[in-house]
């Protein structure tokens, strides 16, 4: 009965003063709103990269060690991968699967229109472990080719548009991959796959740019890449060995930091706001001095007294930090369309719960912004208190 009692001195203290608990009010909203909304936004571009790059993650690539091996068309010998290169890292890494990579660029043309693009030449065999397929078919021949997604909307391509490469010879599309995204392997989205023997014959070349090698069990990339390492850079370094793995986590961590930094600018709003509240307290405290003196004249407690004044910082941050949650929610959503193009990650837990996050710390911050207006109402002499004017 008591504490019901002193929350309804509370709320009619709030009441009394609205105008002053709704600048508190609006302070808490502003932070919690902040910090929810930089969290959604850091958490959803991790989720954004991650699946972006979550198709390459099994993978370890192998290139030159002269640092040519992706430019592809023309390099000499030392800037590729020979066959009997390709041959040690397969039985360096068998069971795992190799898969050797032409790649080059070129001018082409589409219809009557002049363009450029990446050419990747793959055995047919291996196009399937690699790319998945929008429409159309895989390749069955060297006379075809597949498009990248973006590629094929830039260009206007459909399945039997022809594309003439350079002057190596003219490819009719059969396929359309689907888009694959940012990758550290191969990047098809805006370029087109074709046989590795048309690749050969058309440039000359019989050595490959790159090696890609899909790992089955991701626990044993180290292990993976020390047998590449081990084979082939015996005696001098012939070849660069990358853990895609590794570079995702990294770049998965950096943005997680980058998350953190955003959320803890929002937390510097509603640590401003507390600040607001307990100026508030103490003026509340000031104002009601004869009103506690009466209050323990007549045998009320110093804990009741606290409660008091605590319940009111409680009723200030619950219902900043309510109203913050659900404008954070529409801030989280405008923010990841403007900034990422989707919403698709709003609503997963991982993104959610910097609402609760953001709605907790608004809490926590009006009660501790409450607690020394309300130790120095409870300790005030009753005697003084009745006598100050």
């Amino acid at each position: 009965m008591q504490s019901s009692l002193f929350f309804e001195f509370s709320k009619r203290n709030v009441r009394l003063h609205w105008f002053r608990s709704l600048l508190a009010v609006i302070g808490i909203v502003i932070g919690v709103v902040t910090i929810a909304t930089m969290g959604i936004l850091g958490n959803s571009l991790v989720l954004a990269i991650s699946d972006s790059l979550s198709t390459v993650g099994d993978s370890i690539i192998v290139t030159p060690h002269s640092g040519g091996g992706m430019m592809g068309g023309g390099g000499t010998s030392a800037d590729l991968i020979t066959e009997r290169d390709v041959e040690q890292i397969r039985r360096a890494v068998a069971p795992d699967l190799t898969i050797p990579v032409y790649s080059g660029s070129s001018r082409m043309k589409i219809g009557l229109e002049d363009t450029a693009g990446i050419i990747y030449g793959l055995k047919q065999d291996d196009i399937p472990l690699l790319l998945e397929l929008e429409k159309g078919s895989y390749l069955r021949g060297s006379s075809g080719c597949m498009v990248g997604q973006k590629f094929a909307d830039e260009n206007d391509i459909t399945i039997g548009t022809r594309i003439t490469v350079g002057d190596k010879g003219s490819l009719r599309v059969v396929g359309i991959l689907k888009e694959r995204g940012m990758g550290f392997d191969i990047n098809p989205d805006y370029g087109i796959v074709v046989d590795d023997k048309w690749f050969s014959d058309a440039f000359d070349q019989q050595d490959y740019n790159m090696v890609i090698v899909k790992v089955k069990d991701l626990n044993s990339i180290e292990k993976v890449k020390d047998a590449i390492d081990k084979k082939l850079n015996r005696r001098e370094t012939i070849v660069d060995v990358i853990d895609t793995k590794a570079i995702l986590e990294t770049i998965l961590t950096t943005f997680g930091q980058i998350s953190t930094f955003t959320t803890a600018i929002g937390g510097i709003s509603l640590i401003v706001a507390g600040v607001s509240i307990l100026n508030i307290m103490m003026m509340s405290v000031t104002e009601r001095i004869k009103e506690i003196g009466v209050l323990r004249s007549i045998g009320t407690q110093r804990k009741e007294v606290r409660r008091m004044f605590l319940y009111e910082a409680l009723i200030l941050g619950l219902l900043g930090s309510v109203i913050g949650g659900v404008l954070a929610l529409g801030g989280g959503y405008a923010v990841s369309l403007l900034m990422l193009q989707t919403t698709e990650y709003l609503f997963v837990p991982s993104s959610i719960v910097y609402v609760f996050y953001g709605m907790a710390f608004g809490i926590g911050t009006s009660l501790l912004s409450g607690l020394y207006p309300a130790w120095k109402a409870s300790n005030l002499n009753p005697i003084d208190a009745l006598r100050h004017e």
